[in-house]
């Protein structure tokens, strides 16, 4: 069955706008476009390794609104329109929270190599990794 509502998380990298790509592409449906802000880290603060002032907040708030701005942009050359979504927490709850709460029933979002952990980490990312084991919705991953 066609999915009705497709989430793409977007978090400024390649892969994230190929996902939006690849779901513009491939989906006749609404389509929601979301940016997580990870909040500054109380302990990073704490420890003098980040200042924790509101121009920090505000520029990451600013980062978000440029990606989701360029987002739009993209849907828009290809003719279509998306809905725009900014939140502020941790990427994979944040995006397993958002399925759950808004009848998201697929989620396109970009994967990461990394070097650490598991095999499904490299391959995925840790928040591909998180959302596709725990999205009770699929999830189609773009490499």
């Amino acid at each position: 069955m066609a999915p009705s509502h497709v989430l793409v998380p977007l978090d400024g990298s390649p892969l994230a706008d190929e996902a939006l790509a690849e779901a513009l592409e491939l989906f006749d449906c609404r389509i929601t476009v979301l940016n997580v802000v990870t909040p500054i880290d109380a302990g990073m603060i704490e420890g003098g390794v980040l200042d924790g002032d509101e121009d920090r907040r505000q520029a990451a708030r600013d980062r978000a609104d440029r990606l989701v701005d360029r987002a739009l942009e993209r849907a828009a050359d290809a003719d279509r329109e998306i809905e725009t979504a900014v939140q502020t927490g941790d990427p994979a709850e944040t995006i397993i929270e958002y399925v759950a709460d808004r009848d998201v029933d697929h989620v396109v979002m970009g994967g990461h190599s990394g070097e650490r952990g598991t095999i499904a980490r490299r391959l995925l990312g840790t928040v591909a990794t998180s959302v596709v084991g725990k999205a009770p919705v699929t999830v189609t991953v773009v490499r």
